[in-house]
């Protein structure tokens, strides 16, 4: 039976793209089909508040970016893409006095902390010298065989902790603590949750191998980036079109889905066993996000200095704060404190705002199903550390957990993570197997964030994906029946 296509990938985001790119360098003829008018999925940039104004629509800020294995393998600068480092990766003010900051040199960071500086040395320093094949370990599904198994054991053991453990072992003051519950909350699990200090590990040590960097023009410069190499390898992308079930498809060898377990249920519906729905019907998804971006008359008027010179902030308070505000959000209520997280590109990366303008991103987690509107509580924690904000904003544009969802439908009830990220559910996802990208389904593989490794702008997700499928593709040509 002839097929139009080796291979066919739903789904123009990062994945998609990285799942796309594998397959055409092994000589498989790729079609990619994208139900938006632009590739990028959750790495797209758009004029959303005045004209001249650029935001980033999902992430902004791409550590996973500058370090996965995969991507630095690309060349993707002779393709557009252009990182750039700001002073300061991570700033984080903590009362309107006090304020600490993630440095490149883990010595630098360190001597903010006092006594707390050995300690986070001794902690951080070892992971940070064998980053690169820690990273290559921990952006795999976790059931593997390690390639370096004395680090990284040392390191997942470690990372198996609650951040509240690390934070009452390791450290004791004020600053340090304070960085490490902002790290971890990039989990969007409590504090005390076994695996959060994983999450302050692999970001802690990447600001200091890689720094945070941000893309010139946004995030939407990593998609173009991958989607020139897609292109130049001769894949094909086209735009506009939505797969409601696999029929749609055009006949192919193999099909990878950069969807999460809702869209395939509905696009593969009764043909899927039943055991297996009734796994994917399981999969948990994780707290919301409620996100603002603004555009700003002139830069946050911070109280600390520090601020003012870093890509991204924390804002919060304390350890015990920011604990709180994240341990509500998990039962279910939004918070009155909520955590921030802001990135301030046009300090450093001035195409993206008319001159003498700027624009800011910044979001907080919130439960499921939340409908509160926290425009105001996150200006107040913004004003908070930096008096007078509010009097800087020249336009705002609000996106709720429903519009994040409806701007990309694998933001399921707007969790940013592809699903949630407790230490069950990322070992099983989207199902507990050797062979996760897999579905039982005869050529039919998931390569989403709701695989292995999980969310972030690395591609690891597709290209694993992609790996497992052309395993398939090496053997005698088949059909793939959709």
């Amino acid at each position: 039976m002839p097929y139009s296509y080796d291979a066919v990938v739903v789904g123009a985001g990062i994945n998609g793209l990285a799942a796309a790119i594998r397959l055409a360098q092994n000589g498989i003829s790729t079609l990619v089909l994208e139900r938006s008018p632009v590739v990028g999925g959750c790495a797209r940039t758009e004029y959303r508040t005045l004209p001249g104004f650029l935001h980033d629509i999902c992430s902004a800020v791409h550590p996973l970016a500058a370090a996965s294995p995969f991507f630095q393998s690309l060349d993707l600068e002779k393709h557009g893409l252009e990182f750039i480092q700001p002073e300061v990766p991570l700033a984080q003010p903590i009362t309107s006095r006090l304020a600490t900051a993630l440095y490149r040199s883990v010595k630098e960071t360190a001597a903010g902390f006092g006594l707390d500086g050995i300690r986070y040395r001794k902690l951080f320093e070892p992971f940070v010298q064998h980053w690169k094949s820690l990273t290559s370990e921990y952006l795999r599904p976790i059931l593997h065989i390690p390639r370096d198994p004395y680090n990284w054991t040392r390191f997942a053991l470690t990372a198996l902790s609650p951040a509240s453990l690390l934070a009452k072992i390791q450290l004791s003051g004020d600053p340090a603590r304070a960085l490490l519950a902002g790290l971890a909350a990039h989990s969007s699990l409590p504090l005390e949750a076994p695996g959060s200090g994983g999450f302050a590990l692999v970001l802690g040590v990447l600001g200091h191998a890689v720094g945070w960097p941000i893309p010139r023009g946004g995030a939407q410069a990593i998609s173009n980036a991958l989607a020139n190499v897609f292109r130049t390898l001769g894949g094909k992308i086209e735009t506009g079109v939505t797969i409601t079930c696999l029929e749609d498809l055009p006949k192919t060898r193999v099909a990878l889905l950069d969807v999460t377990p809702r869209q395939f249920l509905e696009i593969a519906g009764e043909r899927l066993p039943n055991r297996y729905r009734r796994q994917l019907r399981r999969f948990r998804y994780g707290p919301a996000v409620f996100k603002i971006d603004y555009a700003l008359g002139e830069p946050i008027p911070w109280s600390s200095a520090i601020c003012r010179k870093a890509g991204t902030i924390h804002l919060g308070g304390t350890y015990e704060e920011i604990a709180t505000a994240e341990r509500e959000v998990v039962e279910g209520r939004d918070s009155e404190r909520p955590f921030l997280l802001l990135a301030q590109p046009t300090l450093f990366d001035s195409s993206r705002a008319p001159a003498g303008r700027h624009v800011a991103w910044a979001y907080c987690h919130v439960p499921v199903g939340s409908t509160v509107d926290m425009t105001d509580r996150i200006e107040a924690q913004i004003e908070r550390f930096a008096p007078g904000f509010r009097d800087c904003v020249l336009s705002r544009y609000v996106m709720r957990p429903r519009d994040l969802e409806e701007h990309n439908p694998n933001l399921v009830d707007g969790s940013i993570n592809g699903g949630a990220n407790d230490l069950a559910q990322l070992i099983a996802r989207p199902v507990f197997s050797f062979k996760p990208y897999r579905t039982p389904l005869k050529g039919v593989y998931l390569c989403s964030s709701s695989t292995p490794p999980g969310g972030g702008v690395h591609g690891m997700c597709g290209y694993h994906a992609a790996t497992a499928a052309l395993q398939e593709l090496r053997k005698p040509a088949s059909l793939t029946n959709p």
